[in-house]
Protein backbone atom coordinates (compact mmCIF):
# COMPACT_ATOMS: atom_id res chain seq x y z
CA UNK A 1 0.00 0.00 0.00
CA UNK A 2 1.02 3.39 -0.90
CA UNK A 3 1.52 6.47 1.52
CA UNK A 4 -0.40 8.91 -0.83
CA UNK A 5 -3.38 6.14 -0.43
CA UNK A 6 -4.20 6.68 3.65
CA UNK A 7 -5.61 9.95 3.11
CA UNK A 8 -2.29 12.29 4.63
CA UNK A 9 -2.89 16.01 5.16
CA UNK A 10 -0.95 17.42 1.55
CA UNK A 11 1.48 19.10 3.96
CA UNK A 12 2.53 16.19 5.37
CA UNK A 13 2.39 14.54 2.06
CA UNK A 14 5.42 16.80 0.70
CA UNK A 15 7.18 15.86 3.67
CA UNK A 16 7.03 11.92 2.72
CA UNK A 17 7.37 13.11 -0.81
CA UNK A 18 10.96 15.03 0.01
CA UNK A 19 12.00 11.88 1.85
CA UNK A 20 11.35 9.56 -0.81
CA UNK A 21 8.65 7.36 1.12
CA UNK A 22 6.53 5.48 -1.02
CA UNK A 23 5.63 2.72 0.28
CA UNK A 24 4.18 1.24 3.57
CA UNK A 25 6.30 -1.85 5.23
CA UNK A 26 3.85 -4.14 6.95
CA UNK A 27 3.25 -3.08 10.26
CA UNK A 28 2.39 1.01 9.00
CA UNK A 29 -0.01 -0.46 6.84
CA UNK A 30 -1.90 -2.15 10.14
CA UNK A 31 -1.24 0.56 12.74
CA UNK A 32 -1.58 3.54 10.93
CA UNK A 33 -5.37 3.34 10.01
CA UNK A 34 -6.17 2.25 13.53
CA UNK A 35 -4.23 5.36 14.80
CA UNK A 36 -5.44 7.88 12.79
CA UNK A 37 -8.87 6.96 14.25
CA UNK A 38 -7.96 7.57 17.63
CA UNK A 39 -7.80 3.95 19.14
CA UNK A 40 -5.24 3.16 21.43
CA UNK A 41 -3.37 0.66 19.73
CA UNK A 42 -0.43 -2.37 20.99
CA UNK A 43 1.68 -3.05 18.76
CA UNK A 44 4.36 -5.97 18.27
CA UNK A 45 6.90 -5.30 15.68
CA UNK A 46 10.90 -5.16 15.60
CA UNK A 47 13.48 -2.45 15.39
CA UNK A 48 14.05 -2.04 11.54
CA UNK A 49 10.29 -2.40 10.46
CA UNK A 50 9.47 0.83 10.19
CA UNK A 51 7.50 1.29 13.65
CA UNK A 52 8.56 4.79 13.82
CA UNK A 53 7.25 6.17 10.84
CA UNK A 54 4.12 4.02 11.41
CA UNK A 55 3.04 6.10 15.05
CA UNK A 56 4.77 9.91 14.08
CA UNK A 57 2.79 10.12 10.68
CA UNK A 58 -0.91 9.17 11.89
CA UNK A 59 -0.07 11.47 15.20
CA UNK A 60 1.47 13.99 13.05
CA UNK A 61 -1.74 13.82 11.09
CA UNK A 62 -3.86 14.01 13.80
CA UNK A 63 -2.20 16.95 14.98
CA UNK A 64 -3.12 19.13 11.10
CA UNK A 65 -6.81 18.18 11.17
CA UNK A 66 -6.94 19.12 14.98
CA UNK A 67 -4.76 21.83 16.10
CA UNK A 68 -3.14 21.59 19.11
CA UNK A 69 -2.54 24.36 21.82
CA UNK A 70 0.89 25.64 21.41
CA UNK A 71 1.30 26.95 24.76
CA UNK A 72 1.36 23.35 26.25
CA UNK A 73 3.04 19.66 25.78
CA UNK A 74 0.94 17.88 23.65
CA UNK A 75 2.26 14.42 22.96
CA UNK A 76 5.23 12.30 24.61
CA UNK A 77 7.42 9.92 23.31
CA UNK A 78 8.87 7.28 25.67
CA UNK A 79 12.50 5.73 24.62
CA UNK A 80 14.34 3.26 27.06
CA UNK A 81 17.84 4.87 25.41
CA UNK A 82 18.47 8.41 24.79
CA UNK A 83 20.25 6.99 21.18
CA UNK A 84 16.80 6.17 20.30
CA UNK A 85 15.49 9.23 21.31
CA UNK A 86 17.90 11.25 19.31
CA UNK A 87 16.94 9.07 16.12
CA UNK A 88 13.62 9.80 16.96
CA UNK A 89 13.75 13.60 17.11
CA UNK A 90 15.54 13.19 14.61
CA UNK A 91 13.17 11.64 11.77
CA UNK A 92 10.62 13.71 13.39
CA UNK A 93 12.46 16.65 11.96
CA UNK A 94 12.17 15.56 8.44
CA UNK A 95 8.46 14.43 8.66
CA UNK A 96 7.94 17.99 9.80
CA UNK A 97 9.82 20.17 7.87
CA UNK A 98 7.03 22.07 6.46
CA UNK A 99 4.53 21.88 9.00
CA UNK A 100 4.10 23.67 12.29
CA UNK A 101 5.07 21.15 14.71
CA UNK A 102 8.05 21.61 16.95
CA UNK A 103 9.79 19.14 19.44
CA UNK A 104 11.93 18.87 22.43
CA UNK A 105 14.24 15.81 22.92
CA UNK A 106 14.95 15.27 27.24
CA UNK A 107 17.57 12.82 27.91
CA UNK A 108 20.31 12.98 30.48
CA UNK A 109 23.96 12.52 30.02
CA UNK A 110 24.33 16.33 29.20
CA UNK A 111 25.37 19.57 30.84
CA UNK A 112 23.11 22.26 33.20
CA UNK A 113 22.32 24.13 29.82
CA UNK A 114 21.02 21.45 28.29
CA UNK A 115 19.19 20.72 31.14
CA UNK A 116 17.50 24.45 31.40
CA UNK A 117 16.96 24.17 27.58
CA UNK A 118 14.82 20.97 27.80
CA UNK A 119 12.72 22.92 30.97
CA UNK A 120 12.10 26.16 29.29
CA UNK A 121 10.76 24.28 26.10
CA UNK A 122 8.37 21.96 28.12
CA UNK A 123 7.20 24.77 29.70
CA UNK A 124 6.56 27.37 26.84
CA UNK A 125 5.24 24.30 25.21
CA UNK A 126 6.30 21.68 22.72
CA UNK A 127 3.99 19.31 20.26
CA UNK A 128 6.49 16.38 20.83
CA UNK A 129 8.51 15.77 23.69
CA UNK A 130 10.85 12.82 23.18
CA UNK A 131 12.51 11.71 26.25
CA UNK A 132 13.71 8.99 28.47
CA UNK A 133 11.86 7.61 31.64
CA UNK A 134 14.63 8.84 34.22
CA UNK A 135 14.99 12.30 32.53
CA UNK A 136 12.03 12.89 32.34
CA UNK A 137 10.45 11.72 36.45
CA UNK A 138 13.65 14.06 37.14
CA UNK A 139 12.05 17.07 35.63
CA UNK A 140 8.52 16.02 36.72
CA UNK A 141 9.86 15.58 40.21
CA UNK A 142 11.07 19.62 40.14
CA UNK A 143 7.93 20.26 38.80
CA UNK A 144 9.42 21.72 35.76
CA UNK A 145 6.33 20.57 33.24
CA UNK A 146 2.81 20.46 32.85
CA UNK A 147 1.16 17.77 31.45
CA UNK A 148 -2.35 18.26 31.63
CA UNK A 149 -2.90 18.89 27.70
CA UNK A 150 -1.42 15.89 26.85
CA UNK A 151 -3.51 13.76 23.93
CA UNK A 152 -0.83 11.29 22.80
CA UNK A 153 1.28 8.99 24.95
CA UNK A 154 3.46 6.76 23.05
CA UNK A 155 5.65 4.37 24.46
CA UNK A 156 8.75 3.12 22.00
CA UNK A 157 10.18 -0.60 22.48
CA UNK A 158 8.39 -0.68 25.92
CA UNK A 159 10.10 -4.20 26.59
CA UNK A 160 13.44 -2.88 26.65
CA UNK A 161 12.16 -0.47 28.69
CA UNK A 162 10.85 -2.93 31.18
CA UNK A 163 14.09 -4.56 31.48
CA UNK A 164 15.44 -1.82 32.23
CA UNK A 165 13.50 -1.52 34.96
CA UNK A 166 11.28 1.66 34.46
CA UNK A 167 8.00 0.13 34.52
CA UNK A 168 7.17 2.30 38.14
CA UNK A 169 8.50 5.35 35.98
CA UNK A 170 6.17 4.49 32.85
CA UNK A 171 3.64 4.71 36.06
CA UNK A 172 4.49 7.96 37.23
CA UNK A 173 4.75 9.32 34.26
CA UNK A 174 0.95 8.02 33.34
CA UNK A 175 -0.08 9.20 36.57
CA UNK A 176 0.66 13.18 35.65
CA UNK A 177 -1.20 12.63 32.59
CA UNK A 178 -5.16 13.26 31.39
CA UNK A 179 -7.48 9.85 31.58
CA UNK A 180 -8.48 11.07 27.81
CA UNK A 181 -5.82 10.44 25.65
CA UNK A 182 -3.94 8.40 22.73
CA UNK A 183 -1.98 5.80 24.05
CA UNK A 184 0.11 3.90 21.58
CA UNK A 185 2.65 0.90 22.65
CA UNK A 186 5.00 -0.40 20.13
CA UNK A 187 6.96 -3.77 21.79
CA UNK A 188 9.13 -6.35 19.67
CA UNK A 189 7.85 -9.13 22.26
CA UNK A 190 5.34 -9.74 24.02
CA UNK A 191 6.09 -11.02 27.85
CA UNK A 192 3.41 -11.07 30.61
CA UNK A 193 4.79 -8.06 31.72
CA UNK A 194 3.90 -6.01 28.79
CA UNK A 195 0.76 -7.33 28.82
CA UNK A 196 0.12 -6.22 32.15
CA UNK A 197 1.35 -2.62 31.37
CA UNK A 198 -1.08 -2.68 28.31
CA UNK A 199 -3.94 -3.68 30.34
CA UNK A 200 -2.79 -0.89 33.05
CA UNK A 201 -2.62 2.02 30.98
CA UNK A 202 -4.65 1.55 27.48
CA UNK A 203 -8.28 1.69 27.05
CA UNK A 204 -9.81 -1.08 24.56
CA UNK A 205 -6.92 -1.52 22.37
CA UNK A 206 -6.26 -2.62 19.08
CA UNK A 207 -3.64 -5.31 18.65
CA UNK A 208 -1.23 -5.33 15.83
CA UNK A 209 1.27 -8.03 15.73
CA UNK A 210 4.29 -8.14 12.97
CA UNK A 211 6.14 -11.61 13.37
CA UNK A 212 9.83 -11.19 13.83
CA UNK A 213 11.69 -10.88 10.25
CA UNK A 214 14.83 -13.24 9.84
CA UNK A 215 18.23 -11.16 8.98
CA UNK A 216 17.99 -9.88 5.44
CA UNK A 217 18.94 -11.75 2.86
CA UNK A 218 22.39 -10.16 2.31
CA UNK A 219 24.32 -11.30 5.42
CA UNK A 220 26.51 -13.88 5.69
CA UNK A 221 26.46 -15.71 9.01
CA UNK A 222 28.94 -17.38 10.03
CA UNK A 223 30.16 -18.86 13.14
CA UNK A 224 33.93 -20.00 14.82
CA UNK A 225 32.74 -22.95 17.18
CA UNK A 226 36.29 -21.25 19.96
CA UNK A 227 37.46 -21.88 23.68
CA UNK A 228 36.98 -18.47 24.91
CA UNK A 229 40.84 -17.87 25.42
CA UNK A 230 40.84 -17.87 21.59
CA UNK A 231 38.12 -15.10 21.18
CA UNK A 232 40.86 -11.85 20.87
CA UNK A 233 42.85 -13.94 18.24
CA UNK A 234 39.95 -14.43 16.18
CA UNK A 235 39.25 -11.29 16.69
CA UNK A 236 42.74 -9.60 15.12
CA UNK A 237 42.81 -12.70 12.24
CA UNK A 238 39.59 -11.24 10.91
CA UNK A 239 40.11 -7.67 11.30
CA UNK A 240 43.80 -8.01 9.95
CA UNK A 241 41.63 -9.19 6.95
CA UNK A 242 39.54 -6.12 7.41
CA UNK A 243 41.32 -2.93 7.78
CA UNK A 244 39.44 -1.00 5.23
CA UNK A 245 36.14 -2.41 6.11
CA UNK A 246 33.50 -0.23 8.60
CA UNK A 247 33.32 -3.18 11.49
CA UNK A 248 30.99 -3.14 14.67
CA UNK A 249 32.09 -5.77 17.16
CA UNK A 250 29.69 -6.53 20.18
CA UNK A 251 30.09 -7.95 23.30
CA UNK A 252 26.88 -7.87 26.44
CA UNK A 253 29.69 -7.01 28.41
CA UNK A 254 31.22 -3.43 29.29
CA UNK A 255 34.12 -4.86 30.98
CA UNK A 256 34.97 -6.70 27.99
CA UNK A 257 33.96 -3.95 25.49
CA UNK A 258 36.71 -2.16 27.28
CA UNK A 259 38.81 -4.91 27.69
CA UNK A 260 39.21 -5.25 24.20
CA UNK A 261 38.98 -1.76 22.87
CA UNK A 262 42.08 -1.77 25.12
CA UNK A 263 43.79 -4.73 22.76
CA UNK A 264 43.29 -3.70 19.84
CA UNK A 265 44.19 -0.25 20.32
CA UNK A 266 47.05 -1.95 21.22
CA UNK A 267 47.46 -3.23 17.53
CA UNK A 268 47.25 0.09 16.52
CA UNK A 269 43.93 0.15 15.07
CA UNK A 270 41.62 3.45 15.17
CA UNK A 271 38.98 2.02 17.12
CA UNK A 272 36.16 3.67 19.27
CA UNK A 273 33.71 2.18 22.36
CA UNK A 274 30.12 2.76 23.20
CA UNK A 275 29.01 1.44 26.66
CA UNK A 276 26.27 3.30 29.16
CA UNK A 277 29.55 4.43 31.02
CA UNK A 278 30.62 6.88 28.55
CA UNK A 279 29.30 10.71 28.90
CA UNK A 280 26.77 11.43 26.29
CA UNK A 281 29.22 13.83 25.01
CA UNK A 282 31.58 11.63 24.72
CA UNK A 283 29.12 8.45 22.79
CA UNK A 284 28.13 11.76 20.68
CA UNK A 285 31.55 12.48 19.22
CA UNK A 286 32.33 8.43 19.19
CA UNK A 287 29.45 8.02 16.80
CA UNK A 288 30.55 11.19 14.49
CA UNK A 289 33.78 9.85 14.17
CA UNK A 290 32.12 6.40 13.08
CA UNK A 291 29.60 7.91 10.62
CA UNK A 292 32.42 10.03 9.18
CA UNK A 293 35.08 7.52 8.78
CA UNK A 294 37.49 8.65 11.16
CA UNK A 295 37.23 5.49 13.18
CA UNK A 296 36.14 2.04 11.08
CA UNK A 297 36.16 0.11 13.86
CA UNK A 298 33.81 0.34 16.75
CA UNK A 299 33.35 -2.21 20.07
CA UNK A 300 29.68 -1.56 21.92
CA UNK A 301 27.43 -3.31 23.92
CA UNK A 302 23.64 -4.13 23.13
CA UNK A 303 23.24 -0.52 23.31
CA UNK A 304 23.98 0.12 19.84
CA UNK A 305 22.43 -2.79 18.33
CA UNK A 306 18.62 -0.91 17.64
CA UNK A 307 20.12 2.59 18.48
CA UNK A 308 22.40 3.13 14.86
CA UNK A 309 21.99 4.79 11.52
CA UNK A 310 24.35 3.97 9.40
CA UNK A 311 24.04 2.23 5.67
CA UNK A 312 27.78 1.26 5.12
CA UNK A 313 28.66 -1.08 8.12
CA UNK A 314 30.51 -4.09 6.10
CA UNK A 315 30.68 -6.43 9.19
CA UNK A 316 29.58 -7.21 12.74
CA UNK A 317 30.96 -9.33 15.18
CA UNK A 318 29.23 -11.20 17.91
CA UNK A 319 31.95 -11.44 20.61
CA UNK A 320 30.16 -13.26 22.97
CA UNK A 321 26.30 -14.75 21.72
CA UNK A 322 23.50 -12.90 22.48
CA UNK A 323 21.27 -13.60 25.05
CA UNK A 324 18.68 -14.56 22.56
CA UNK A 325 17.62 -14.51 18.60
CA UNK A 326 15.48 -10.91 18.68
CA UNK A 327 19.33 -9.53 19.91
CA UNK A 328 20.75 -11.76 17.28
CA UNK A 329 18.82 -10.13 14.53
CA UNK A 330 19.42 -6.54 15.74
CA UNK A 331 22.89 -6.96 16.01
CA UNK A 332 23.48 -8.40 12.58
CA UNK A 333 21.04 -6.03 11.42
CA UNK A 334 23.35 -3.51 11.52
CA UNK A 335 24.83 -4.82 8.64
CA UNK A 336 23.71 -5.32 5.05
CA UNK A 337 21.88 -2.26 4.79
CA UNK A 338 20.38 -0.42 2.22
CA UNK A 339 20.49 -3.26 -0.22
CA UNK A 340 24.09 -3.95 0.40
CA UNK A 341 25.81 -7.02 1.45
CA UNK A 342 27.61 -7.80 4.82
CA UNK A 343 28.72 -10.05 7.35
CA UNK A 344 27.37 -11.42 10.45
CA UNK A 345 30.48 -13.31 12.55
CA UNK A 346 29.53 -14.86 15.89
CA UNK A 347 32.43 -16.77 18.74
CA UNK A 348 30.44 -19.62 20.23
CA UNK A 349 32.59 -20.83 23.10
CA UNK A 350 31.54 -23.90 24.57
CA UNK A 351 29.25 -22.41 27.97
CA UNK A 352 27.66 -20.84 24.83
CA UNK A 353 26.38 -23.48 22.55
CA UNK A 354 23.21 -24.44 24.19
CA UNK A 355 22.17 -20.41 23.77
CA UNK A 356 23.67 -20.58 20.01
CA UNK A 357 21.68 -23.71 19.52
CA UNK A 358 18.70 -22.05 20.29
CA UNK A 359 19.49 -19.18 17.80
CA UNK A 360 19.88 -21.22 15.09
CA UNK A 361 16.63 -23.31 15.64
CA UNK A 362 14.75 -19.73 15.64
CA UNK A 363 15.97 -19.02 12.29
CA UNK A 364 15.53 -22.67 11.33
CA UNK A 365 19.25 -22.67 9.25
CA UNK A 366 22.33 -24.13 10.71
CA UNK A 367 24.96 -21.02 10.55
CA UNK A 368 28.09 -21.58 8.72
CA UNK A 369 30.72 -23.03 10.98
CA UNK A 370 33.93 -21.52 9.97
CA UNK A 371 37.43 -22.69 10.19
CA UNK A 372 39.09 -21.80 13.32
CA UNK A 373 43.06 -20.22 12.14
CA UNK A 374 46.02 -23.19 12.46
CA UNK A 375 47.96 -20.71 14.39
CA UNK A 376 45.15 -20.21 17.14
CA UNK A 377 45.43 -23.97 17.85
CA UNK A 378 42.22 -26.52 17.89
CA UNK A 379 38.96 -25.50 18.42
CA UNK A 380 35.87 -27.51 20.66
CA UNK A 381 33.41 -29.58 18.68
CA UNK A 382 29.63 -28.00 18.21
CA UNK A 383 28.19 -30.25 20.86
CA UNK A 384 25.27 -27.90 22.51
CA UNK A 385 24.15 -30.69 24.14
CA UNK A 386 27.00 -31.37 25.79
CA UNK A 387 27.29 -27.64 27.07
CA UNK A 388 24.22 -26.43 28.59
CA UNK A 389 24.31 -22.82 29.24
CA UNK A 390 22.93 -21.12 32.17
CA UNK A 391 20.94 -18.21 30.85
CA UNK A 392 18.66 -18.80 28.39
CA UNK A 393 17.28 -16.40 26.39
CA UNK A 394 13.76 -15.00 25.88
CA UNK A 395 13.03 -17.76 23.08
CA UNK A 396 14.12 -20.68 25.53
CA UNK A 397 11.73 -20.55 27.91
CA UNK A 398 14.10 -18.24 30.38
CA UNK A 399 14.54 -14.98 31.83
CA UNK A 400 16.65 -12.49 29.97
CA UNK A 401 19.39 -10.91 32.30
CA UNK A 402 18.42 -7.39 33.42
CA UNK A 403 21.46 -4.85 32.98
CA UNK A 404 23.06 -3.95 35.87
CA UNK A 405 24.10 -0.58 34.97
CA UNK A 406 21.48 2.13 36.00
CA UNK A 407 22.87 5.15 34.25
CA UNK A 408 20.99 4.29 30.96
CA UNK A 409 17.95 5.66 33.54
CA UNK A 410 18.84 9.04 32.74
CA UNK A 411 19.57 8.75 28.98
CA UNK A 412 18.07 1.54 19.76
CA UNK A 413 13.24 1.11 14.93
CA UNK A 414 13.04 2.12 11.73
CA UNK A 415 16.00 3.56 10.54
CA UNK A 416 16.09 7.26 9.44
CA UNK A 417 15.42 7.34 5.34
CA UNK A 418 16.81 11.09 5.58
CA UNK A 419 15.08 14.19 5.57
CA UNK A 420 15.52 17.67 4.31
CA UNK A 421 16.49 20.16 7.10
CA UNK A 422 17.15 20.36 10.59
CA UNK A 423 14.74 22.42 12.80
CA UNK A 424 17.29 24.12 15.42
CA UNK A 425 16.29 24.34 18.56
CA UNK A 426 18.92 27.04 19.92
CA UNK A 427 16.74 29.11 21.92
CA UNK A 428 14.48 28.99 24.34
CA UNK A 429 11.43 27.90 22.44
CA UNK A 430 11.43 24.88 20.28
CA UNK A 431 11.28 26.39 16.87
CA UNK A 432 7.88 26.14 15.33
CA UNK A 433 8.47 26.42 11.00
CA UNK A 434 6.60 29.33 9.39
CA UNK A 435 3.18 28.02 7.86
CA UNK A 436 4.23 29.85 4.69
CA UNK A 437 6.37 26.91 2.79
CA UNK A 438 8.22 29.22 0.52
CA UNK A 439 9.85 30.07 3.25
CA UNK A 440 10.74 27.08 4.87
CA UNK A 441 14.09 26.00 3.51
CA UNK A 442 15.43 29.12 4.31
Amino acid sequence: MKFEEIGFEDALMEGLETMNFKEMTPVQEQAIPVIMEGRDIIACAQTGTGKTAAYLLPVLNRMLKNPQNPDYVNAIIMSPTRELAQQIDQQLEGFTYFLPICSVAVYGGNDASAWEQQKKAMQLGADFVIATPGRLISHISLENVDFSHVQYFILDEADRMLDMGFYDDIIQIVNKLPKTRQTIMFSATMPAKIKKLAETILNNPAFVTIAISKPAEGIFQGAYICYEPQKLGLIKSILKEKKDEKVIVFSSSKLMVKEVTRNLRRMGLPVGEMHSDLEQADRDAVMLDFKNGKINLLVATDIVARGIDIDDIDMVINYDVPHDAEDYIHRIGRTARANREGSGITFVSEQEQEKFFRIERFLDKQIDKLQMPEDLGEAPAYDPKAHPSQNRGRFGNSNRRRPGNNQNRSSNNSSRQGGPGNNNRNGDRPRRPSQDNSNSNS
